[in-house]
This record gives C-alpha cells, structure tokens and sequence, in this order.
C-alpha cells in the first residue's frame, strides 16, 4: 500500500471528503495540524485506535491527546473546571492541550487515554478543525511518524515514515509552529505543565495569574505524551550544548553565534539566524530530519536559551539525545 497525498489548499472538500471516508472505516489518517502532522484515528472506535498504535509502534502504556472541533464538542466528553475553562477560551483554538477528567460513558475509548479517567483535549486550528467537525468524533491523533523518531512537519516526512503503512496523508504545508501542544493539567488552585510546547509557560501564566508548575524530570508516572525520557529522536545521536565541533558531525547552532570548527563540520544549519525563538521551534524537527538525512553518525547542537518556547525547543532536544533501548 502507497499513501495517496493530496493537497487541501488544491481539493479542500475532497480531502474533507475522503478523509472522513477513511476515519469511518476505522482507519487513521495523516492530517496536518499548526503543531506536528498527527495520525488521527476515530477516538471512540477501538479498532481504530488499535492501528494508531500498531502503525506507529507505539507502547500502549502512553496516552493519545483527543482532538475536537471547538469547546462546545470539548464539553461533550471531558469536565472543565473553571481555571481550565478560562485557558481554553484564551488559547483555543491553538497549540494548548488540557488534560481533564473524563465525563462517564462520554464515548472515547480506554485506549485513547491508555486506561486513565483523564483525557488529554486540543482544538486544532485551521484544516484539522474542519474535519473534526465534518466527522462529528473526536479524534485521537499523535505525531504521524514511528514511535519515539523525529516529529513531521510536512507531508514529505509522513510519506517518508509511514507512507507505506496509509492509505492517506492530507498535504497543507509546512507546520506553522514546528513542536507539538503544550500539555498542561490542572488540580485545584495549581497548574502543572506535563510537556512544554508551542505555547510557552509565560503567557500560560498571564492568562491563569498564577505560576505553572514544572514536572519532575524524569516524570513518575505517565500522564500524557511526550513524557518518555527517549522521544523525537533521529538516527544519528545527539550531542547538547555544543562549543566546538567534532569530525564528521553535523552542526545545529541558533541566533547566527559562530561555533568552534563550524568548518569541519559536514553540514551547517541555523535554527534561526536572528535569535527568533518561534522561527527556531518552527524549523527543529525539520532541521533534525535534513540532518539525519545525510548520514551523520552524530548532531551537534549548540545552546539555546531556555525562555519561552525555547523550552519546548530544549525538551525536545533532551529528549532526542537521551539514551536508547535499541
């Protein structure tokens, strides 16, 4: 099987179309969102949800975020308290997952949440939201590539990863934020951030007027994705906060600050030549990708500031360079 590609700036209502053809038959998608492009698979159909994992090669110990079409759907299937209630209103639809309680018999299966009576939640922007209100279903979608590799970011990644494992990858360009949701739960007065993301801690702050609380790293139990130690990994290993380079690596810098024998290095890439921390989250994975596409055995990736998104930027990258079972 070779995925068919199609265009939704080209065929909007035949992808909206089709995709909802495929997701009734209980098959998962490739869609693409403002974060990563995501599979996304009916989030109440546990045949579904069974082929997310399996194409994916995901450990079915880690949860899927469940996508809607606007609050209202939101409220159909989880309990909004009201701090949780206000940060949907501000930052939805956006790169902002709530996890929730789950509403009883609301409908998405236990495989979505990997068996906890919480869900992680997310409106989409844009294309993704369209279709999740043409299907009418949540959608349970995680990053469109193989368990624990770099995230996608266009199309061309997905058909490179998984293209022979779908019938469909919807096309919309590149991703506009370049890192996944920010994963925040919220219990009692507190907020906790589960995974930072393209919306930073800050602004999460100034909407709630409290103070997000960090996870504890590596995190004790898993409460939503992206918490694995080893996660967005490339072939070749990662090296962090790089100040030279060594033979035969590939260099990653930011802010256009030159790096000790940025010469030697097999290829050089700025994740933003002006120091633009939104410009940086937007083009990792893609960089990560092209980088592991010439064959290096190993990335070097110079500092970045740990600020705003520079914190998803970060725990990405701690993760990528983090040890591996295989």
């Amino acid at each position: 099987m070779t995925a068919r590609i199609i265009d939704i700036s080209w065929e909007p209502e035949q992808a909206l179309a089709e995709a909802s053809a495929r997701l009734a038959e209980g098959l998962p998608v490739a869609i693409p969102t403002e974060t990563v492009y995501g599979l996304a698979a009916d989030a109440t159909n546990p045949a579904a949800i069974t082929r997310i994992y399996e194409t994916k090669g995901r450990p079915r110990f880690n949860p899927l975020i469940c996508h809607m079409a606007d609050l209202a759907m939101a409220e159909r299937y989880a309990l909004f308290d009201p701090l949780s209630r206000r940060l949907a209103e501000s930052f939805w639809p956006g790169p902002l997952t709530l996890v929730l309680p789950l509403k009883t018999d609301c409908g998405i299966h236990a495989l979505a949440t990997a068996g906890l009576d919480s869900v992680g939640v997310r409106v989409p922007k844009g294309f993704a939201g369209d279709l999740i209100r043409r299907f009418d279903r949540p959608l349970a979608a995680p990053s469109a590539n193989t368990s624990g590799r770099i995230s996608p970011t266009s199309a061309e990644h997905v058909a490179e990863d998984l293209g022979d494992k779908l019938a469909l990858i919807l096309d919309g360009g590149q991703a506009d934020v370049g890192v996944e949701s920010t994963i925040v739960k919220v219990e009692g007065e507190r907020i906790r951030l589960l995974r930072p993301g393209g919306i930073a801690a800050e602004d999460i702050e100034r909407v709630a007027r409290r103070t997000v609380e960090r996870q504890a790293s590596p995190a004790p139990t898993i409460e939503a994705p992206g918490m694995l130690a080893s996660h967005y990994a490339p072939n070749a290993s990662v090296r962090l906060n790089a100040t030279a380079v060594r033979p035969g690596e590939v260099l990653i810098r930011f802010g256009g600050k030159p790096v000790s024998g940025a010469d030697i290095a097999s290829a050089v890439f700025d994740l933003s030549a002006s120091g633009d921390l939104a410009e940086a989250a937007s083009n990792l994975f893609d960089m990560l990708h092209a980088a592991d596409a010439m064959g290096a055995g190993r990335i070097a990736i110079a500092a970045i500031p740990d600020q705003g998104l520079g914190e998803a930027i970060n725990d990405r990258l701690i993760r990528a360079a983090a040890p591996r079972d295989h």
